[in-house]
């Protein structure tokens, strides 16, 4: 199948203020869901401060319009509705920020500005999960529901491919560089396929890298894991078959757990052959 990414990108020119004093409610964010009000028919400014993208929920459509620009998000509700979870997707970290956001009738409200590492006022109740410097204790770090691999692999998986407001939220993974070449040609060398990494995400020690996998050949190609060549925890294929180069399903990803980055764990590229050298074994 082909890989299609999904995101809900917004673009807004610029707000231009003149000698304009506002008074701005402070949030923290600290791994809870925020509760944002808004009141029908005024635009509510929240200063992010992130490079974000926005999920929201199919119900909301016609509800709320959403705009994004520069690490600010401009919402407005053309009625009223009750909670519902917008998430806020950091395009540097890859963690998500929640906003519980509900409309009801009213004045405008005051811009909203989202702290991260500073002890400010917030107005969502319990914090007992959260030590004195802001991250989550360490008990509450360990409470997922599978094994890391497991929990690294599908949140790969439903970044790639997954509609943003239907990703399940995992504390403590972030978005990681990919320390690997353009294009891998070591990874499965006994197969006519192109390996192109994507993206990585690091819980822990362990890191989950998503690498595209496009048949090059006419035939079909049958993915063997066994034949991925490295040192890796756990790889899985989003499909366990490739279609004849140019079909639809000609093209899909493997996610490979490793510990630590994934540049320690597949087997180095060739070093070019300089021209000096090819030159001495033609003679």
């Amino acid at each position: 199948m082909k890989l299609h990414l999904r995101s809900c990108l917004f673009s807004l020119p610029l707000l231009l203020c003149n000698n304009i004093v506002v008074a701005t409610e402070l949030m923290q964010w600290q791994r809870l869901p925020l509760p944002v009000e808004l009141h029908t028919g005024h635009e509510r400014v929240i200063f992010v401060n992130r490079n974000v993208r926005v999920g929201y929920p199919a119900d909301l459509d016609g509800k709320l319009r959403i705009q994004s620009s520069g690490g600010t998000v401009y919402l407005r509700a053309s009625e009223d509705f009750p909670d519902s979870r917008l998430q806020l997707f950091d395009m540097d970290s890859g963690e998500l920020i929640l906003l519980d956001v509900h409309a009801r009738t009213g004045d405008g409200l005051e811009p909203l500005e989202l702290r991260y590492g500073d002890t400010v006022w917030r107005n969502d109740g319990d914090t007992s999960d959260i030590t004195d410097d802001g991250t989550p204790d360490a008990a509450v770090q360990e409470k997922y529901n599978a094994p890391l691999p497991v929990v690294l692999t599908r949140h790969a998986a439903q970044m790639l491919y997954a509609p943003l407001r239907t990703v399940e939220p995992v504390a403590n993974i972030v978005q990681v560089p990919v320390r690997l070449p353009a294009s891998i040609t070591t990874l499965l060398p006994g197969d006519p396929v192109t390996a192109t990494p994507l993206a990585a995400w690091r819980l822990g020690e362990m890191t989950v890298t998503a690498i595209k996998l496009q048949n090059r050949s006419a035939n079909h190609i049958d993915l063997d894991p066994r034949a991925l060549q490295g040192s890796f925890v756990t790889a899985t294929f989003q499909h366990g078959r490739l279609g004849a180069h140019g079909a639809p399903e000609d093209t899909t990803v493997v996610y490979l757990v490793t510990e630590g980055s994934a540049d320690h764990a597949i087997v180095p590229e060739p070093a070019p052959v300089q021209d000096g050298a090819k030159k001495k074994g033609g003679k």
